[in-house]
């Protein structure tokens, strides 16, 4: 007699969700030496100290709950369905195709070589920066928009 298993996807979308979560520490981002943002172990976006997005699983990014970008898994960026950048798993930030900075691994922001800023315990893996490229892209108007 054979017996089928079946996988409850309600179980395995939760279970997803918290691997993922326990993946990303709180992470602070410093600005000119100042608290900017923190990033909340579960994708919550505060700027200084408002709540004004979150970055999903998924690579989604919601601003005050619309979605307005994502960031894939492969570092592609987009913003509207247009990809517009992208992170790439050393760190290197691109923007239409040129470099416009870096994500290091001991957490300092560079951008056009000057260091920008940093980020706490933050950036050994490609999840960690994509969060934090997900910030840089969508919440700053000196970083990525220039």
């Amino acid at each position: 007699m054979r017996r089928t298993r079946y996988i409850c996807i309600g179980c395995l979308i939760l279970f997803t969700a918290a691997v993922w979560a326990d993946a990303i520490e709180t992470m602070n981002i410093r600005k000119g030496g100042s608290l900017w943002a923190r990033i909340e172990s579960d994708g919550y976006i505060r700027i200084e100290g408002s709540l004004e997005g979150r970055f999903e699983s998924d690579g989604a990014m919601r601003k005050n709950g619309s979605l307005i970008g994502k960031i894939e898994n492969d570092g592609t960026i987009r913003y509207n369905g247009s990809i517009i950048g992208e992170i790439e798993s050393d760190g290197t930030f691109r923007k239409n195709g040129s470099i416009i900075g870096r994500i290091e691994t001991d957490g300092t922001i560079r951008r056009n070589g000057s260091i920008w800023g940093s980020v706490s315990d933050c950036c050994s893996d490609h999840d960690a920066k994509r969060v934090v490229a997900a910030v840089l892209v969508f919440f700053t108007t000196d970083f990525f928009k220039e």
